[in-house]
């Protein structure tokens, strides 16, 4: 068997900057590497020496897609460090928040950056000419997603709203029922975009490689905004244990740290929090999942395309629910954040951003000043698990054509929707004799 030879230079529809590495003689893998040479951001060194009050807008401009989930994260450690506990009408505006995200992300996703893949296109832009109602479709289901981050955090990207303690200003009842009411508007909508991606599902690979799956986990709810931290590997972990969890590691290749727990590595985002808590998916949701046949507990990396499309269904529902809560409970529009005082502590907050469990970790002085800081991604967390599945589904590849191992090698790295903004941005493919 001849050796191959291919070098993908730029790779759209993947955020950030990585390389992938194959070696490949006489049939036989020799180096299969995933490299990440993003150069660093030193977000944690800009918040040391910052009042409390700035931290959750700094960090929210870590990522340009995850910004509502990283104010979160940032706001839950701060609180846990002052020992600020916030109202139950906080927490249920950041669960609609976090939802609105999670919409967000999703459909941009599997929208723009995954259907091209199911459909044999290079881009979304040839589907304008070959499937124009349903790029209709994904760009209202985006923007309404854009207008429920508007209406909950003040903007899209980078909320104001959201503050330490609650909300700096609050929706209207009214407004709650607009929003409502296009949210079930948007059911049949999803269902129309749903069923082109079934239609294609068979352009997924089947491939599927054991590993371990972490995400945040509650008996009570599909966990995005609390719980403990969960494996399919069993065992719960306080969210404040999430460094024993996490075990980052520094390696040659990469300028962004790798993780494991349990095994050689661990995967984060959609199809962790789908084969922890799938149980506790709205019915419409689990209908979908059935459709496509995503079972717990799912190894093909592949379907995390297909658990996002599963979420952005929860979503819709879980928003309507939560809706529906806070109407019938009384919607207080006039609550202040609550009252606390800056004191000397250390917190740590997570939450399920679109890409995976999501951890800031804070150490205050007295005055509330910031003395350390340490933010643990959900891509970076995913790096290892990629270069891992990389080693495992190259070989499989080398009787194909080279422009079908490009493609497939490509869809894996996008099936894990690596981050704009938190790590990986452009891949480039090499395979060298």
């Amino acid at each position: 068997m001849s050796d191959i030879h291919i070098h993908v230079e730029h790779l759209t529809r993947v955020e950030g900057h990585g390389n992938i590495v194959l070696n490949a003689r006489n049939g036989t893998i020799e180096q299969v590497q995933w490299q990440v040479s993003e150069a660093p951001r030193f977000f944690e060194s800009f918040v040391r020496g910052r009042p409390w009050h700035q931290l959750s807008h700094i960090t929210s401009r870590i990522c340009g897609i995850c910004s509502i989930g990283h104010a979160l994260a940032s706001l839950k450690a701060t609180e846990a460090a002052f020992g600020v506990a916030v109202s139950e009408q906080t927490a249920v505006l950041r669960r609609l928040a976090l939802h609105a995200e999670n919409l967000q992300s999703h459909i941009l996703h599997v929208g723009y950056l995954v259907a091209p893949d199911l459909l044999g296109v290079g881009s979304v832009f040839p589907l304008l000419q070959s499937h124009p109602d349903a790029v209709r479709k994904i760009v209202r289901l985006h923007r309404l997603a854009n207008e429920m981050s508007d209406l909950l955090c003040g903007r899209t990207t980078h909320p104001i709203t959201l503050v330490p303690g609650g909300f700096s200003a609050i929706p209207s009842a009214k407004q709650l029922k607009e929003i409502r009411q296009r949210l079930l508007d948007a059911v049949p909508v999803t269902n129309d975009i749903a069923q082109l991606v079934l239609d294609c599902a068979g352009a997924l690979p089947a491939f599927a490689r054991e590993t371990e799956f972490i995400a945040l986990v509650d008996d009570d709810e599909y966990a995005l905004y609390d719980g403990m931290i969960g494996s399919t590997d069993g065992g719960r972990f306080p969210v404040a244990d999430y460094a024993s969890v996490a075990n980052e590691f520094v390696v040659p290749h990469s300028t962004a740290k790798f993780t494991r727990h349990r095994r050689a590595s661990y995967m984060v985002g959609a199809l962790a929090r789908f084969n922890l808590s799938a149980a506790r998916l709205r019915p419409m949701a689990r209908q979908w999942a059935e459709k496509f046949g995503l079972r717990p507990v799912c190894h093909n990396p592949f379907m995390n395309n297909v658990a996002q499309l599963v979420e952005f269904v929860h979503s819709l529902e879980d928003s309507v629910y939560w809706i529906d809560y806070l109407l019938k409970r009384g919607l207080d529009t006039a609550e202040a954040p609550a009252k606390f005082k800056a004191r000397a502590g250390r917190g740590v907050g997570a939450v399920e951003v679109p890409r995976g469990i999501l951890f800031h970790d804070y150490t205050y002085d007295h005055d509330g000043t910031c003395e350390r800081a340490n933010c643990v991604i959900p891509t970076n967390q995913n790096h290892n698990n990629i270069n891992q599945d990389l080693a495992a589904f190259a070989p499989t590849l080398l009787q194909k054509p080279e422009k079908e191992i490009e493609r497939s090698l490509e869809m894996l790295v996008r099936a894990y929707d690596p981050c704009i903004s938190c790590s990986t941005h452009l891949l480039t493919v090499r395979f060298v004799r």
